[in-house]
Order: C-alpha cells, then sequence, then structure tokens
C-alpha cells in the first residue's frame, strides 16, 4: 500500500462517494488508487471550475462532502471561484490539491506556487501532509473540519512524493458525520419577550430554517401580529411548493431592501449573517439594517428550524394550514417572457425535482410562480460568482441518482462552465439545462442605468451585449454530446419540456427572449 491508496481508503471510511476530478502529473499516484477502491467513485471534468461547482451542489443536497482533485495551484485556482460561492453557502467540501515532490520544489519549477495561501482564500482549514504515515489521519481531519462552522471548505496538500511512497497497513479509520445541530433557548426567550411587548419584527431566514420543518413553523409565526417573515435574498437550499409557505426572498437592491426593513422595530436574524448590501453605492448605507436594531434568534449551524418551532409553541401561534397548489399557464402562441418562463417550468416540476437557479432574468420570476408547484427545492448562486448553475445541478444531480434536476440559468454566465455538459452527457443524468437566451449581461445594463447612464453608447454596448456573434446553443450542446432545441413561445416550451423530462437524460432548451 502506497501514500495515495491510504488517502483514498481513508476517503472510503469517512463517507466521501464521489470525488470530482481534474488531474495532473502530481496526481497520477491518487489517479492509479482510485481504480482500486469502488465505495469511491471518481468523476472527470474538464475544468476545476465544474469540479468544484459540482462539489458545491453535491454537499448542498447530500449533507456530507464530496472530494475534489485537482493539479497544483494553478489547477486548484481555476476552482476557486466556486469554491467561493461554497464558502457562502457553508457547504462542506475536501479539496486534494497534488503538489510536486517535496524534494523537486527547492528547484523552483515552473508550476511551483503557494499553495497553502491560495486554498486559505476560500477554506476554513487547510493542511498540508508532512508523511505517509499521517495522510489517512490528515484527510479524515479535513473531512472532520469539512463539518464545522455549519460546513466549511477545507484543503488537503499532497505532495506527490509522499503518494507513491509505502505506508503502514493496519490503519484503521472511522466513519465521520455532521455534527447534531443545537439552538440558544435564551435566544428564543429574547424574541418572544420583544413580541410580547408589542414590538414588530421582521424575520429574514436562512441556512437550515429553510426546511420543510423550517418553513411550516414559519408559516406559524407569520400568522402572529406584527411578524412579517422573508426569505435571505441568495439561499444555498430552499424547499418551495406543494403547500409549503411563501417566505418570499429579501430584495436584491439595497434601497428596497431597506425601506422594507425599516418598517419594522427589529431584523431578526434566523441562520443568516448581518444584512449587507451585495455593493456599495453613494449615499446608500451598506448596513440594511443597524446593529443596535438587530437580533439573533439562530446562527448559521444552528438548529434553526428547531429555534423557529420553539418560538413559535412559545407565543401559541396557530397551525399552518397548506395551501392548494396549481399555476395558470401563460398564452400558448404568446412570446417568451420571463415570467412565463417562470410559470411554465414551475408547473413542470415533478414531485420533488431540484432546480439550480442563476441569473435574474428568469430566476425571480421563477421564485415566484413556484410557490404554487409540487414540492422540490432550489439552490442560489450564494456567493455572486457566476459560473455555478450548472455545475451544481451536476452534482446535485450525482447526490440523488435519479432525481429530476433543472438548471434554470442566463446565457452569459453558463459559459463560464460549459464543460460541464460533457461531464453530464459522460455520466447520463436527468438534468435539464434552460438557457435564457436574451444575449446581453442584463444585470449590468440594469446597474449602468442605476448609474445615470440612459443612452449607451457603442463601447458600453460592446461591454454588455453578447449578440456579435450570437452563441449557436444547439451546436454547442451537440457538440458535448447533449441533445438540445430553441424555443420561442410559451407552447413550444411547454412541449420541450415534457419530451426533456420523459427522456430521462441530459437536455438543453435554449429560450430565446
Amino acid at each position: 500500500m502506497n501514500g495515495a491508496e491510504l488517502l483514498v481508503r481513508a476517503a472510503a471510511a469517512s463517507g466521501v462517494e464521489y470525488c470530482f476530478a481534474n488531474p495532473g502529473t502530481t496526481e497520477i499516484p491518487l489517479v492509479a488508487a482510485l481504480a482500486n477502491e469502488p465505495v469511491l467513485k471518481p468523476v472527470l471534468s474538464m475544468f476545476e471550475g465544474v469540479c468544484t461547482g459540482a462539489a458545491d451542489g453535491y454537499g448542498r443536497i447530500a449533507g456530507k462532502p464530496a472530494m475534489t482533485l485537482t493539479h497544483l495551484g494553478p489547477g486548484f485556482a481555476n476552482g476557486i471561484a466556486n469554491l467561493h460561492n461554497a464558502r457562502r453557502a457553508h457547504t462542506p467540501i475536501v479539496n486534494v490539491i497534488g503538489d510536486h515532490a517535496s524534494w523537486h520544489l527547492n528547484y523552483d519549477p515552473p508550476l511551483a506556487s503557494d499553495i497553502e495561501s491560495l486554498a486559505g482564500a476560500v477554506s476554513g482549514w487547510v493542511g498540508t501532509s508532512r508523511s505517509v504515515a499521517g495522510i489517512g489521519e490528515d484527510f479524515q481531519a479535513a473531512v472532520e473540519a469539512s463539518y464545522q462552522n455549519g460546513g466549511q471548505v477545507a484543503s488537503l496538500v499532497l505532495p506527490m512524493d509522499l503518494q507513491a511512497l509505502e505506508a503502514p497497513r493496519g490503519q484503521a479509520y472511522a466513519a465521520l458525520r455532521a455534527p447534531k445541530r443545537r439552538f440558544d433557548g435564551d435566544k428564543v426567550e429574547a424574541v418572544a419577550r420583544e413580541l410580547s411587548a408589542g414590538k414588530r419584527l421582521v424575520f429574514i431566514v436562512g441556512d437550515e430554517g429553510l426546511s420543510e420543518k423550517g418553513l411550516e413553523a414559519a408559516g406559524r409565526l407569520a400568522q402572529v401580529p406584527g411578524v412579517r417573515m422573508f426569505a435571505e435574498t441568495f439561499p444555498r437550499l430552499s424547499y418551495r411548493g406543494g403547500g409549503l409557505p411563501d417566505l418570499d426572498r429579501l430584495p436584491y437592491f439595497p434601497e428596497v431592501a431597506i425601506e422594507v426593513l425599516d418598517q419594522y422595530d427589529l431584523v431578526v436574524c434566523a441562520g443568516v449573517p448581518d444584512p449587507i448590501s451585495y455593493f456599495g453605492y453613494e449615499g446608500i448605507p451598506s448596513r440594511l439594517a443597524g446593529r443596535e436594531r438587530l437580533l439573533d434568534l439562530a446562527r448559521v449551524g444552528d438548529d434553526i428550524s428547531g429555534a423557529l418551532a420553539a418560538l413559535a409553541n412559545m407565543l401559541h401561534a396557530p397551525e399552518f394550514i397548506p395551501s392548494e397548489i396549481g399555476i395558470e399557464l401563460p398564452p400558448a402562441h404568446a412570446p417568451l417572457s420571463p415570467q412565463s418562463i417562470g410559470r411554465l417550468l414551475s408547473a413542470a416540476l415533478p414531485d420533488n425535482s431540484i432546480v439550480s437557479v442563476e441569473g435574474g432574468t428568469c430566476g425571480y420570476p421563477f421564485f415566484t410562480a413556484s410557490v404554487n408547484a409540487a414540492r422540490h427545492r432550489v439552490m442560489t448562486n450564494t456567493g455572486g460568482a457566476i459560473g455555478q448553475g450548472i455545475p451544481a445541478g451536476f452534482g446535485a444531480a450525482l447526490a440523488e441518482p435519479g432525481t429530476p434536476v433543472f438548471c434554470l440559468q442566463s446565457d452569459g454566465s453558463a459559459q463560464y462552465t460549459i464543460q460541464t455538459l460533457w461531464s453530464i452527457a459522460r455520466e447520463q443524468l436527468p438534468v435539464v439545462i434552460l438557457i435564457a437566451a436574451n444575449h446581453r449581461y442584463a444585470i449590468l445594463q440594469n446597474e449602468l442605468r442605476r448609474f445615470g447612464v440612459e443612452e449607451m453608447g457603442a463601447h458600453a454596448r460592446n461591454l454588455t451585449e453578447l449578440d456579435r456573434p450570437r452563441v449557436d446553443w444547439k451546436a454547442l450542446a451537440k457538440g458535448y454530446g447533449v441533445a438540445a432545441e430553441s424555443v420561442r413561445t410559451n407552447a413550444e416550451l411547454q412541449r420541450a419540456l415534457s419530451a426533456a423530462k420523459d427522456s430521462k437524460a441530459p437536455y438543453l432548451i435554449e429560450m430565446e427572449i
């Protein structure tokens, strides 16, 4: 047994199922070792950002870490953007990063870099193996660390020479699981006292508070006088539909969010950090609510749904009565719009499906309509680094084999990790990719208008439009081995969604809007 085999054995014992890999020369011993461990399945991707985004989607659904395998510092750096999103989502991930042989680093070879500094930017835990005998324990320390702080990224640097050296036999490793969530009863009582004193409270709910149990408790609290409930703007994982309460997301633009929150005496944080504007705008506070108005019910990683339920019981809140579901379809032959796309996708969702949303064009209209859909789960881009949506859907599909997954994706951000189509086709997963093809960076055009630019000149258009040339999405998908079609009307999209679901295979739909 060598060091690479020791790591693979420790990974399997720790409960890790998948290794999302884009390996290179310094990971060759690990590639060989993966061939001999059936419990740990390697999944190849053409770009490291696909590996890390897939590990994020997998971890959000499975509730445990996947492993990524990347090549030295530059390879790992290609995956950092989606690890930033995973960090903001508190997703457990274990990265294994191959390094040069320790005796070779002294020569400063061309690919040498400060891997620990790169990893530290997006990781809650970083380690480097120093001995072959300690590789297994090092990997288990990374897995254990990934479960801490409500979930985090852990990165282990593994020199090539340690992978190849002979390792001691007979080492045993224990299965590792996330620690049990708990909540602070004193915080629950403090919130109850404020309500009893007649204060008006607005809640922002995130993390595990957007589970079925958490939403049902939120639905009870929403009936208490003086209470209003919001979900965080970009939830890591939110249950929707099937009669669950409709927790609208806190508005994205800060002036709108501030106006909403200012109507209440206190802002209660339930599984979210302090509410901060995504960007800074002159004359608008960065804090959406001052510290003096913030009240914690539970922090990220706590038993948020338990805290919400305890508060509802303490206040004798009425039981939540599930609403009826059903969606009125838009006119069949009308052209597609973001609103009609949201309604058509919501109506098409099978029970217990997963939707990965990236992009504002159709994301908000879908979220609004989806409360009336069948029970499903929604993942959003928590950190704002684009290129997450399709890889996260890919990882989610592997976390629950056979579960239908839909990626509702803007066309510009899709190009950042479009190589995911190849991996989805390779694994033959039931993932439907819906591309909102408006051939522009709509968010940038909105920001230009907010900045005071009423008429965009040629240079501004060149930096925000994607229509010269237009991407041929059908040809692109075909090149990666994915069936595809283009639709322009509501009737065409409804038919395409039905065909995509029936195929139970990868399918891309270009929605021309």
